[in-house]
């Protein structure tokens, strides 16, 4: 469940347009609840202004985070007081100063400062854990159950399960109410008969066995420890409980290790055909389907790779093309239109006025669709059409290798990890493995 607002950058972030030599302070703390907060107060009593942080998971704190803060400090005995003022936060070790992240990482390959920190493996995710922006446990004032403090009770017990999850345990179950089930019916219900109409053959194909597979059906909520178990044998594909809306691009680069974060708690009761929010019949009826299906899930990795160690500007246009396929995508079947975009497949208004002459289709192409403007707030006035899933991952593939990144990606699904392909070594491994599988699919075309 991705946040769409444009100015989010994830873990990176850079205030300072200038191009004046910057002072780096390097930093460890431990995973603490306000640990960030007191770190930042300490800066203030320094009297030092704060132009850029980047955080990763610590190689030296277990749980906790590295922290490169620059500072307007330009002189030793300004930095030295900020020092000292750093070290007196408790939850802190290791504080110094390194001048700049050239210093600090001179072995990396890759040049730390110029790439925001991504994930390389899995259980990297677990960093994600409770970096939410915004719904979750807290609700807007305008949310159908802000004012109901079981609702909010509800939905706090919910969220501190997807908060204590990690990597490798088993995802938690919900034990619904009869109330919670009641709303999925009604939903449920609705969207099943609309889905023939409207939805890509794929998702129709998909959804009759996530029936037989999976509990899909109008009485009960299906569990996502029993979806991500099927969605894994489809296409390698898993779920994971989120507490509320990601930054875009910690969303996206979850993608590039086919793993996607999925609210278990329900809209609100009094309107079950209205949700402000991402709830999971979003993510059950929208989302999950296509990710049973290897080409679209093929589609949705390639997005999610692409953004592993993006700038700011990249994440932004590669959120905006997720939000025109993944969320609100059309697609050619023969002389119809078809919808398979989450945003669509689990709204009843927007999925029949989507299909109708009322908006503006045109043909899906990443250049263009990366920079179109839409509203998060009403139907889309504009929606992008795809020849097929196969077809986008093409152009988006094309897309991709015209961003600025100075190195290329893989996902190897063996070890669950992103091998970054920046020295000879690595790229020439990969050649072998290229080789190998071609030999393979050579003595198979020989055996046909």
């Amino acid at each position: 469940m991705m946040h769409n607002h444009s100015q989010d950058s994830g873990t990176h972030y850079n205030a300072s347009t200038d191009r004046m030599p910057r002072t780096t302070l390097f930093f460890s703390v431990h995973d603490m609840v306000g640990a960030l907060d007191e770190c930042l107060r300490a800066l203030k009593r320094a009297s030092v202004s704060m132009t850029r942080i980047e955080s990763r998971p610590s190689k030296s704190v277990d749980p906790g985070y590295d922290f490169f803060v620059d500072v307007d400090a330009h002189t030793k005995e300004l930095v030295q007081r900020v020092i000292e003022e750093v070290k007196k936060v408790k939850v802190v070790r290791d504080v110094r100063f390194v001048g700049s992240l050239e210093a600090e990482e001179e072995s990396a390959v890759v040049n730390e400062h110029a790439v925001p920190w991504f994930p390389r493996k899995v259980s990297d995710l677990d960093t994600f854990a409770e970096k939410v922006m915004e719904m979750g446990e807290e609700l807007s004032s305008d949310h159908p159950g802000a004012k109901d403090p079981v609702y909010r009770r509800r939905r706090y017990d919910i969220v501190q399960k997807a908060k204590e999850y990690r990597t490798g345990q088993p995802l938690p179950r919900i034990e619904y109410t009869q109330e919670e089930k009641d709303t999925w019916r009604q939903v449920y219900t609705r969207l099943r008969a609309m889905y023939p109409k409207y939805a890509c053959r794929e998702f129709l194909h998909v959804f009759p066995l996530l029936e037989q597979n999976c509990a899909y059906g109008p009485d009960t909520i299906p569990q996502i420890e029993d979806i991500s178990r099927f969605l894994k044998d489809c296409t390698g594909f898993t779920l994971r409980p989120v507490m509320g809306l990601l930054t875009p691009r910690d969303f996206l680069n979850s993608l590039a290790f086919r793993v996607f974060h999925s609210t278990q708690y329900i809209r609100h009761h009094s309107d079950p055909y209205y949700t402000p929010e991402p709830d999971c019949c979003h993510e059950l009826l929208g989302h999950v389907p296509l990710f049973a299906d290897p080409n679209f899930a093929e589609l949705a990795q390639e997005i999610g790779l692409a953004s592993l160690g993006a700038s700011d500007e990249d994440i932004e246009k590669l959120a905006t093309i997720f939000w025109f396929t993944a969320e609100f995508g059309l697609c050619r079947e023969g002389t119809e239109v078809r919808a398979f975009g989450a945003g669509l497949l689990s709204s009843f208004g927007e999925l029949e006025y989507a299909l109708t002459e009322k908006p503006e289709k045109r043909t899906f192409d990443p250049s263009l669709t990366a920079v179109q403007k839409y509203p998060i707030t009403q139907y889309q006035p504009v929606y992008f059409v795809a020849d097929s899933f196969r077809d986008a991952t093409s152009k988006l593939r094309e897309f991709n290798s015209s961003m600025r990144r100075p190195f290329q990606v893989r996902y190897n699904p063996y070890t669950q990890s992103v091998e970054v392909l920046d020295t000879k070594d690595k790229v020439q491994h990969f050649a072998r493995t290229i080789r190998n599988e071609m030999q393979l699919l050579a003595s198979a075309l020989e055996q046909l």
